[in-house]
């Protein structure tokens, strides 16, 4: 199976999407999730930087056969 452009947009959204709402609830000073910052700012930072490299891998050249 080969990697193409629309696979990588497929996994860069949702990894951007969860990456931001995991940092977003680090942000956030009250309540349980003040207690999970570090798990919080981790994971998120994990995501989008996954998400991130997945962009970065080489694709395949384009061959004659379709």
């Amino acid at each position: 199976m080969s990697l193409n452009r629309p696979a990588k947009g497929i996994v860069l959204v949702p990894t951007l999407l969860l990456g931001g709402a995991f940092l977003s609830s680090a942000a956030w000073l009250e309540g349980p999730a003040a207690q999970n910052r570090g798990l919080a700012i981790a994971l998120g930072t994990l995501l989008i930087g996954v998400g991130l490299l997945a962009q970065l891998l080489p694709e395949p050249p384009a061959s004659g056969e379709d």
